[in-house]
């Protein structure tokens, strides 16, 4: 996944584009992901903001409506992006809904310490809860490492 690449809601009517090569890919397993996903984790590619442009129809504001930006499509309400509070720099996409998704299990996994316990993702790197914001820049050499060279 190297971009630019596309992707779009369930319906079709907003569609986004991403350029560049993911940050790092992630699995979250809390439940407030399990709850607006309706699944057992959700599924994020991270970009910069500048890798990041909706190139058809319009996103509204849900989930709890306040930190993290949760985007969903207006018209059939589907999860496409997140904007985490406090890191303006970078978008979750919902991995997904990338045209073509990638076939590789997810770099890394959070709150597993809410996971089901027949969740499995194969992630590289799991944590109980929320990595510290520290542990992202070796996480993101490491992940490019892996997959980039």
């Amino acid at each position: 996944m190297t971009g630019p690449a596309e992707g779009r809601c369930r319906c079709g009517k907003l569609r986004f584009r991403v350029t560049g090569a993911p940050l790092f890919t992630a699995a979250c397993h809390c439940r407030g992901c399990q709850r607006m996903s309706a699944s057992a984790f959700s599924l994020t590619s991270c970009y910069l903001s500048a890798a990041f442009e909706v190139i058809e129809g319009a996103a509204v504001i849900g989930g709890l409506h306040g930190a993290p930006k949760h985007h969903f499509c207006s018209y059939c309400m589907s999860w496409v992006y997140t904007r985490p509070e406090g890191m303006a720099e970078i978008v979750n996409v919902r991995t997904t809904l990338l045209d073509t998704p990638p076939c590789e299990p997810p770099f890394l996994e959070t709150y597993t310490s809410e996971a089901l316990p027949w969740a499995r993702t194969g992630a590289t790197h799991s944590f109980e809860t929320f990595p510290p914001m520290e542990r992202f820049q070796p996480l993101m050499a490491e992940y490019a490492q892996r997959h980039f060279n």
